[in-house]
Parts: C-alpha cells; sequence; structure tokens
C-alpha cells in the first residue's frame, strides 16, 4: 500500500513524501530505504529555493519567477526529497532528481564538478561520450510522490546539478531543473550557497569551483558549457547571491 503525505514548506513551495517501505520493486534499497543525510540538512537546502527563485535578477532565466523542482540525494544517491515551486513543468521532475544523482555520483573529496561542467565532454567526440547511458533513471518512479529513500539514478549532463559539501567531504547532491539550464545551474549553485553547504576543495570552474565556464568558441571544449540566452548571468554574478 502506498503511503503518501503532502504538507506545505512555504509559499508556492509543495513536498511529497512515500513511505521508504511503501513499495516492492526489489531494487538494491528494497526494504531499507532511506536518506542518510545528517537530520536538517535537507530542510536547510530546501528553504533556499523559494529565495532564489524570486531573486531580482531571476537567475538569467526565462520565468519571473522562476519555475523550479529541486531534488536532493545522498552520497549513497539515495533520493531524499522532491520539491517544486509554482507549476514547473512535469518533466522536469525526473530531470531534477538526476541531476542531483550526477552532480553527488561524480564529485569527490578532490574534485568538485557541477553537471554544467560535464556538457563537453559527453558530446559526440569528447572524451565522455556516452556517459548519459551509464545509470539509468529508474522509470518506475517518474509518478510524483514515488522514490524517496530509493536510489533512482539518471545522468544529466547540462546546468542544473551541484554536489553538497560539509567538512570538506561530499554529502549528497542537489538538483534543478524548470528553466533553461543555465539558469538552472544558477539557481542550484545558490541554494548550494546560502545553505552552506558550497565549499568545494578544488574545481575546474572560475576561481577554483564547480561553477559554469561558457564557452567562448562554436563549439563547448573542457569543462565548457554552452550559453543559453543574452540574458545568462556570469559566473561573478551567480556568486554575489546573498
Amino acid at each position: 500500500m502506498r503511503m503518501i503525505a503532502s504538507y506545505s514548506l512555504a509559499a508556492g513551495i509543495s513536498i511529497a513524501l512515500v513511505s521508504p517501505f511503501a513499495h516492492a520493486y526489489g531494487n538494491d534499497d528494497y526494504p531499507s530505504g532511506r536518506c542518510m543525510l545528517p537530520q536538517g540538512t535537507v530542510s536547510m537546502v530546501e528553504n533556499q529555493l523559494a529565495k532564489v527563485v524570486n531573486l531580482p535578477d531571476h537567475n538569467g532565466g526565462i520565468f519571473k519567477p522562476n519555475r523550479m523542482w529541486a531534488a536532493v540525494v545522498d552520497r549513497e544517491g539515495h533520493l531524499c526529497s522532491v520539491i517544486k515551486t509554482g507549476d514547473a513543468w512535469p518533466g522536469s521532475r525526473a530531470i531534477a532528481i538526476a541531476k542531483a544523482y550526477t552532480a553527488n555520483g561524480f564529485s569527490n573529496d578532490a574534485l568538485a564538478l557541477s553537471t554544467a561542467n560535464l556538457y563537453a565532454a559527453t558530446q559526440p567526440g569528447g572524451s565522455l561520450y556516452g556517459l548519459n547511458n551509464s545509470n539509468p533513471f529508474d522509470p518506475r518512479f517518474l509518478e510524483q510522490g514515488t522514490g524517496i529513500g530509493h536510489t533512482l539514478g539518471g545522468v544529466i549532463t547540462f546546468g542544473g546539478g551541484v554536489a553538497l559539501y560539509a567538512g570538506g567531504k561530499v554529502i549528497g547532491g542537489l538538483g534543478v531543473s524548470g528553466d533553461s539550464a543555465c539558469a538552472d545551474h544558477a539557481i542550484a549553485y545558490r541554494m548550494r550557497k546560502l545553505a552552506g553547504l558550497g565549499s568545494v576543495p578544488a574545481g575546474q570552474g572560475p576561481n577554483n569551483t564547480d561553477n559554469i565556464i561558457y564557452s567562448t568558441g562554436a563549439s563547448p571544449i573542457g569543462f565548457e558549457h554552452p550559453h543559453c540566452f543574452p540574458t545568462d548571468l556570469s559566473p561573478a554574478a551567480i556568486e554575489s547571491a546573498r
């Protein structure tokens, strides 16, 4: 029997939690589906979403305010939460979860890689081409309200996912989706910073971070990501959020 409880977190934000024992899917987490993040960490991250989507610069995105899904996973990839603001695209729920899984899965205590940093290398001819097929998303959890406590997988290699750090260690990942990939990155990066979980050990982006690196040529190379719109925020502007 599936058990779903919904409640309001803040104006415009809703959460759906599912009992980790509700579905006998037979995946590697059943029947002990769980989230192993320290108590209070998930809400600390979630609480930043309403603040960030309402920033005056709208994160350089399409919508004002941005309409987003945000997902958090722990270090083992278990889904800890999914929340949204407004009428966010339904298809972005799975994308947000996959971005969180990707950023956590390809960052460690020596190097942080945002999903934006993975874009160029995963294009045809790139050194990581095919990475997107390596950890497929489990489609049994596409239904809204399912998957909490389970490992859903999914690999997305455009902006919107960042690893979460505490004490110099990766503790999980945050993924957001619902706007341009560049705005998604800005929102995830800012949420993490405001939650105090962005002290990365090293990165390929500006100032040795995992911030976005915009391509200056026709085709992104290295750890670059293409621009999305003329309104895209610069890395410095993304960092400036308070």
